[in-house]
């Protein structure tokens, strides 16, 4: 874990992280009861400052603690410094859950379990493409497969999908794939 602490923390020092709203989060946020909500790797906390604006109780959620110091400190806002490889999400407790450019598998499924009837995951990461833009391989632990993020939620209402071509932070071309689901 406190390499995984430091290798983030580097990461946020060097290459600061966007601060504007995830454009996902802000488009789709009219389908979601405002009430309690999780943001997976919360980094700096763009999208936690949102939602408690908004009148959600955030639990924002990152190793990093130089990026947690960023978020601001709220009684709507619950930061918790964690290893996400060893966290487990409570069941049954979000009417929201944001995930944004992050991925760990093993969370998928406790994410539609931690969600309320009628709660709503936001979900956009990175997909899988080698040699599509001759960028270096990356660990594929940490790429979606093409409509892997779309069958990980079958069962819930999708409110939106797309698989694209963007650009990241530094320029690069990359593929994306972005969710909207309901559970019902």
């Amino acid at each position: 874990m406190l390499e995984d602490k430091k290798r983030w923390n580097d990461r946020y020092l060097e290459n600061p992280m966007p601060q504007a709203v995830s454009p996902l989060l802000e488009k789709y946020i009219e389908h979601v009861k405002i009430g309690e909500a999780l943001d997976v790797a919360c980094g700096t906390g763009r999208n936690t400052h949102y939602l408690a604006d908004l009148g959600f109780y955030v639990d924002a959620i990152d190793i990093s603690d130089y990026a947690l110091d960023r978020v601001k400190n709220s009684s709507t806002i619950n930061k918790l410094d964690t290893d996400l490889d060893k966290y487990n999400i409570t069941p049954n407790k979000y009417d929201l859950i944001v995930n944004i450019n992050y991925l760990n598998r093993r969370l998928v499924s406790q994410m539609k379990d931690a969600l309320k009837t009628g709660g709503v995951v936001v979900f956009e990461t990175f997909i899988v493409a080698h040699g599509d833009f001759n960028l270096p391989t990356t660990n594929l632990d940490y790429l979606l497969r093409k409509n892997e993020l779309l069958h990980s939620f079958i069962g819930m209402d999708i409110i939106y999908y797309e698989e694209r071509i963007d650009t990241n932070l530094k320029g690069e071309r990359v593929k994306i794939a972005s969710l909207v689901a309901k559970k019902s």
